[in-house]
C-alpha cells in the first residue's frame, strides 16, 4: 500500500506543481509571468501579476509538499483550493477535457482529498517526522477549506462582466 501511495503522491503532487511552474515561468512549457498573467486576465479575473504569482506559487507549494508527503492535509488543502479555481474556470464546458471541460482538475481535487484521508504512508517526510497517522477529520477539513477557499477566490477575483458576443472574422457568420 505505501508504494501505491508513493507513486500517487509523486504523480499528483509533481503535476500540480510543474502546474504552477507553467503559471509562472517559461519551463515546462510555460509562457512566462506574462502569460500566466494573460491567462487569469482572458478566463476574467482581476489582479494581473499578483493573481498569476500567487496561484502558481500555491500549486509549486502544495505540489512539491504533496510529493514529499509533508504537512499532507495543508498540502492537500492547497491543492483543491488551486483546482477548485480551475474547476469553476472550466465548468461551462461541461466534464470532459476533450472539451476543455473541469474532469482533470476533478482528478486532482478527488486525489488530494484521498490522499489526505489516507495519509502520505510510510515513505513519506510525515512519516519521518512522526506527524503520522492524521486524524480523519483532517481530511474532512483539509476538503471544506479547499474547496472554500477556492471558491472564495473566484467570488473576490473575478470580474463579473456582461456576456459579450465572439466577433467574427471579416466575412464570416
Amino acid at each position: 500500500m505505501d508504494t501505491g501511495i508513493l507513486i500517487l503522491r509523486l504523480l499528483v503532487g509533481l503535476l500540480v506543481a510543474g502546474h504552477g511552474v507553467q503559471k509562472i515561468s517559461s519551463h515546462l512549457g510555460g509562457r512566462g509571468l506574462e502569460g500566466g498573467t494573460e491567462e487569469f486576465r482572458a478566463d476574467g479575473f482581476r489582479g494581473g501579476v499578483l493573481t498569476a504569482l500567487a496561484a502558481g506559487g500555491g500549486q509549486i507549494g502544495s505540489g512539491l509538499l504533496l510529493a514529499a508527503g509533508l504537512l499532507t492535509p495543508l498540502a492537500a488543502t492547497g491543492a483543491i483550493g488551486v483546482m477548485t479555481v480551475a474547476l469553476t474556470v472550466k465548468w461551462r464546458h461541461g466534464l470532459w477535457v476533450q472539451n476543455d471541460g473541469y474532469e482533470y482538475p476533478l482528478v486532482l481535487i478527488g486525489t488530494a482529498a484521498a490522499l489526505a484521508a489516507t495519509g502520505p504512508g510510510a515513505w513519506s517526510l510525515d512519516a519521518v517526522l512522526g506527524l503520522t497517522p492524521y486524524p480523519l477529520w483532517w481530511a474532512a477539513l483539509a476538503l471544506a477549506a479547499g474547496l472554500g477557499s477556492g471558491l472564495l477566490t473566484r467570488l473576490v477575483l473575478h470580474r463579473r462582466t456582461a456576456a459579450v458576443p465572439h466577433a467574427t472574422a471579416p466575412g464570416g457568420h
